[in-house]
């Protein structure tokens, strides 16, 4: 991670990543008069994703700490300010006249093509009093002049039929954040530079805007105030940390976005759990353990190659499929924080061993906090396993971006019908839940791809002969 300072020495919060807008400060490590090296850690902060420590890009002296624990920060927000010990001002700064700010104009401002230009004599007349001029937006980079934000008070009313030719100039986390509370990103007005729409006008425009029937497809309905339960007997508040807020946020746009389809399945694992019996040691001895998520996760991979419409995201707003040449799987890892979703890489590379030890490894570090934000970044499939916890088939919740998501639980021994022996035999029977976005396959293809996964599963040799 790159972390930013400012020509006045402020050492800013940099991008983090993947729509994460924000962050929250867990503790400050430095202190003001403190001297400092490049590289050295000066703040602890938690995103959404993952804990990790904030870097300077500078050596010199902290002259100025503008965070506190608890502070929820935003990239580009003032962590600290240091007079680095490695660019000195000069000692007579040039003069040169002030810059007049750019006023970014609206179009109910600019002259009218058709009205005749105003005579000589006019211009010399005295102005009239003009109204108190906005202040300039505090911006650390190098500009020639200030740019002014024009109030949208200012702007011109939008007219209904003009809405579907307008242009939207909008981050796609800002276009998110106005579906999901039910405002048409198309009726704000921007009072960014160009028009462009910000968080802020997003939510100035819902205040502002009479409430409308609420998007059915977007918003979900309000279940309405909690009743008092202390009536009922003792009670205890405990807030929700980061973590499990955007779980929360994160699970319940996807489940009200995402037409989700479960389907069930069983795989006859008795074969697998010899050769996972077999080559456990040599696994252990690399550093990892054989698990049947370890082996599932390289089963998946070869599947997702044979059915790539499953290795997908779908832009929305441009009605297309996105198919990923490569496999990056995420992978659910239960920690004391919450749930978190690290990927492993290029699974498809893979041989068993090295996925069992990357498993390992990637799983005690999110248990640790130990992962950093480009441990959670690009998965293109997820895979979940309750199995450890007693649970069978279950009905999981597709992670976006990805199109589907694979459920294991546990396996358990029961008696199958044997043909060739002509007699019952105990068999291992792994349950398995395919969950997928109904608007990227159909339900034939999720069945084609599970019957391919439990296939591969029943006869491991099928996997080695094709890889």
């Amino acid at each position: 991670m790159t972390t930013t300072a400012s020509d006045a020495g402020a050492v800013l919060l940099p991008d983090l990543g993947e729509d994460i807008e924000e962050a929250d400060v867990l503790q400050i490590y430095v202190s003001v008069g403190d001297l400092i090296a490049i590289e050295q850690p000066i703040v602890e902060i938690e995103t959404e994703k993952a804990t990790l420590d904030l870097p300077s890009p500078v050596a010199g002296t902290v002259t100025e700490i503008h965070v506190r624990p608890g502070d929820t920060i935003r990239p580009g927000d003032p962590v600290i300010s240091v007079t680095s010990t490695e660019d000195a001002a000069p000692a007579t700064p040039p003069v040169s006249e002030p810059a007049e700010p750019i006023v970014i104009p609206d179009a109910a401002d600019l002259p009218d093509p058709d009205e005749p230009p105003a005579s000589s004599a006019a211009a010399t007349e005295s102005p009239p009093p003009r109204e108190p001029e906005p202040q300039p937006l505090q911006d650390t980079r190098d500009h020639p002049a200030p740019i002014l934000r024009v109030p949208p008070a200012a702007r011109p009313p939008l007219v209904e039929g003009d809405l579907e030719s307008r242009p939207v100039f909008a981050s796609p986390s800002v276009r998110r954040f106005a579906r999901e509370i039910g405002v048409d990103i198309r009726t704000v007005p921007g009072s960014g530079p160009g028009g462009r729409i910000d968080l802020a006008d997003v939510k100035r425009h819902s205040r502002e805007t009479p409430a409308q029937a609420p998007d059915p497809v977007h918003s979900a309905r309000s279940p309405g105030p909690l009743p008092d339960f202390s009536e009922f007997g003792s009670v205890e508040r405990v807030p929700m940390s980061r973590l499990r807020r955007t779980i929360k946020r994160n699970m319940a746009a996807s489940w009200h976005e995402i037409p989700h389809v479960t389907l069930f399945h069983t795989a006859d694992v008795t074969e697998l759990e010899q050769v996972r019996s077999d080559y456990r040691e040599r696994a252990e001895e690399a550093g990892g353990r054989l698990t049947i998520t370890a082996i599932l996760l390289k089963i998946t991979a070869a599947a997702l190659k044979a059915h790539p419409q499953v290795n997908s995201s779908i832009d929305a707003e441009a009605d297309e499929m996105v198919l990923k040449h490569y496999v990056h799987l995420g992978v659910a890892v239960d920690t004391p924080r919450g749930l978190v979703v690290p990927v492993i890489r290029d699974v498809d590379e893979k041989n068993i061993i090295e996925i069992s030890v990357e498993l390992t490894d990637i799983s005690e570090r999110a248990r640790s906090g130990d992962l950093g934000l480009q441990d959670f970044r690009g998965s293109s499939f997820t895979v979940t396993n309750l199995g450890g916890m007693g649970t069978g088939h279950f009905t999981p919740v597709i992670h976006h971006p990805n199109t589907a998501i694979l459920g294991i639980g546990r396996a358990e021994r029961r008696p199958v019908w044997s043909e060739p022996l002509d007699d019952w035999e105990p068999r291992s029977i792994l349950p398995l839940s395919f969950t997928f976005d109904h608007r990227a396959m159909d339900g034939a293809d999720g069945a084609r791809f599970m019957t391919w996964i439990a296939d591969v599963i029943r006869q491991p040799l099928v996997l080695a002969l094709g890889s």
